[in-house]
């Protein structure tokens, strides 16, 4: 027990230090991940989760918990402050495991089976969790329990259809509206969401994952005056550990005149809600995760992390003007958050390629659909987020040089594809071609960036 892991198991520490190389060699451009802090690994890693604490502060089912639901409390007052929220107006919980689960929860408690909801598709750059279906499959069991109809964006901006939305929604009458994305570029107007809403009688719910920490900094909108519930992860912009958060409004929703007198209805989020956490979903939670929130929240009430913040946005803002340079397109022509999105139609690739070629040079990225995309598997593009580079210490001219290794990366992909037998230029075929080592200036240009991202820290 008073072993090491590197005593105890030194085959899954070996894989793990190859992890941890790999991460301090490449330059991470995902957009849903980040790198988060000693502090938060420290809490990570504690005795923490030896708890079993099923329910609530103040109503476990084990003994044993007082320390347990003084971290959850602590928990729970950062997030509300965090986003500078009036605890007798909202409340949050912070026991739900991941994004997805937590997405699922709310629907769980404010509607029932096969009630209807809308959400951005997932081409046009929503998330599985808002309901994804294809006409010849439900892809994600949202759209097995509920019922689901998308919204999309303007094919030629890019930008989402409010009023195509708004028609729609009237018609469909859901009972919510989701508005969040894993792939959109351009700032939500949470004002029009609520009025058509407001309009059709229904909730809105915002899923804030990616842009969390943007609005912690005050770099981004808050949905928060607008919303009924907001969802989001904390291990994305946040930088916290992997969980998510579930914050609901409390008190009044509405107020009407009925007979000549003022009626008021309540919300009914709070007890739904948590009761669909645990123990409708969920058993005891993740008191190490917690704990690591906490810590993280409290970072995110800091200057410094608002300057991170804006040195994001600042980072994602350098990609955009240096890939137009290079004669890009940019999904909605540029980003006012964490990400830009690249459409290669232009360029007769598509993303899954170029993001071989990528991984085989040491830049992390991902391919991407774009408004228009037929296939999620070979879409035609990838998305380049800021925030873990961010993180390590990059500034606009580290993303400017970012671009330029990125443009040589899609220059390659085309020389390779060219250079296949006609017989043999499939994916497979190219993505074997790109790792196989005879590609001398891969090659090259993986040793240097190998070199260059070295000189960023990876806190461990």
């Amino acid at each position: 027990m008073e072993k090491s892991l590197v005593e105890t198991d030194p085959e899954i520490a070996e894989i793990m230090k190859k992890e941890i190389q790999r991460q301090r060699e490449s330059i991470l451009l995902i957009a849903s991940e980040n790198v988060t802090s000693r502090a938060v690994f420290d809490a990570l890693g504690s005795p923490m989760s030896n708890k079993y604490s099923e329910g609530y502060p103040g109503a476990r089912y084990y003994g044993g918990n007082e320390h347990i639901d003084a971290i959850e409390l602590t928990c729970q007052k950062r997030a509300l402050e965090t986003f500078g929220l009036d605890s007798e107006k909202w409340g949050v919980n912070v026991q739900c495991l991941s994004g997805s689960p937590a997405n699922l929860q709310v629907y769980q408690a404010i509607m029932r089976p096969h009630d209807r909801l809308m959400g951005l598709d997932l081409p046009h750059g929503g998330h599985l969790s808002h309901g994804y279906q294809t006409p010849q499959r439900k892809i994600s069991a949202v759209s097995t329990y509920f019922e689901t109809f998308p919204y999309r964006v303007n094919l030629e901006t890019g930008i989402i259809d409010y009023d195509q939305l708004e028609q729609n929604a009237l018609m469909y009458r859901p009972k919510v509206i989701v508005a969040g994305t894993s792939a959109y570029c351009r700032t939500i107007d949470y004002k029009r969401f609520r009025e058509i809403c407001d309009k059709v009688g229904c909730y809105l719910m915002v899923d804030m994952a990616h842009i969390s920490g943007l609005i912690a900094g005050r770099v981004n909108d808050s949905p928060f005056p607008y919303a009924d519930i907001v969802t989001t992860t904390t291990h994305k912009s946040l930088r916290g550990p992997r969980g998510a958060m579930i914050f609901f409004r409390k008190g009044v929703r509405k107020t009407e005149m009925k007979a000549g007198k003022e009626v008021q209805t309540l919300y009914d989020l709070e007890g739904p809600i948590n009761f669909s956490v645990f123990p409708g979903h969920q058993g005891g939670p993740h008191n190490h995760t917690i704990t690591a929130l906490a810590v993280a929240l409290k970072q995110a009430q800091s200057d410094e992390f608002r300057q991170y913040q804006q040195q994001v946005i600042n980072n994602a803002k350098a990609l955009e003007h240096e890939f137009k340079k290079l004669g890009y397109t940019l999904v909605t022509g540029g980003t006012d958050n964490h990400m830009v999105l690249i459409d290669l139609k232009p360029q007769s690739l598509d993303g899954a390629r170029v993001e071989a070629v990528l991984e085989q040079i040491n830049i992390a990225c991902n391919k991407n659909t774009t408004p228009g995309d037929k296939s999620a598997l070979t879409p035609c593009g990838i998305r380049i987020g800021a925030p873990a580079m961010t993180s390590r210490g990059m500034g606009e001219k580290d993303f400017e040089r970012i671009a330029g290794y990125i443009d040589q990366a899609v220059k390659l992909c085309k020389s390779v594809q060219a250079d296949l037998p006609k017989d043999n230029n499939k994916l497979k075929d190219f993505k074997a071609k790109v790792a196989s080592g005879e590609v001398e200036e891969i090659n090259k240009l993986k040793s240097e960036i190998a070199q260059w991202a070295c000189t960023f820290p990876l806190p461990i």
